[in-house]
């Protein structure tokens, strides 16, 4: 478990990297394990035997939005127009800034970790969705998480 966490830790740095310094060419990126069993990143191809090519595509939301639309609740099971749904995962940082927001404005939420219940990532994908989080305020849909595009949907 703990060698999982470093690999998802390793692929967030450098999809984080990749983001920050992209340039308008594509770079290419190299994976492989060095001599010692560690699990290495480069943009250089090293003369290692099992050099794996890899893609990084970062799948998050560039910019907020929310759709006041009536949307299908059957994902949603709830009638109130106040319960607070979010579709989201344990390492994501939006998230985790929402959870705090909520928790310190005693607003009562239900939260599904898309990577760990399967049923959870099935209504996801049935929502469309391709980032995460996805808010919920009864039948108001929010992508992406901020204080203020949140009050609009939530007051």
């Amino acid at each position: 478990m703990k060698s999982m966490s470093k690999k998802v830790f390793q692929y967030l740095v450098m999809a984080v990297t990749v983001t920050l310094f992209s340039t308008a060419s594509f770079a290419e990126f190299y994976k492989w394990t060095d001599e010692n069993g560690v699990v290495q990143f480069s943009n250089d191809k090293t003369d290692q035997k099992s050099v794996e090519e890899i893609e990084i595509r970062v799948n998050t939301y560039k910019g907020i939005n929310y759709d006041e639309s009536v949307v299908d609740s059957s994902p949603l099971k709830t009638n109130r127009s106040k319960k607070v749904i979010m579709y989201g995962a344990s390492w994501c940082g939006y998230c985790a800034k929402a959870r705090r927001y909520f928790k310190s404005n005693n607003i009562k939420f239900t939260e599904y970790d898309i990577e760990k219940n399967r049923k959870a990532k099935a209504r996801y994908d049935k929502l469309g969705a391709r980032g995460i989080p996805v808010i919920f305020v009864g039948k108001k849909r929010m992508n992406g998480f901020s204080v203020d595009s949140f009050k609009r949907i939530y007051n």
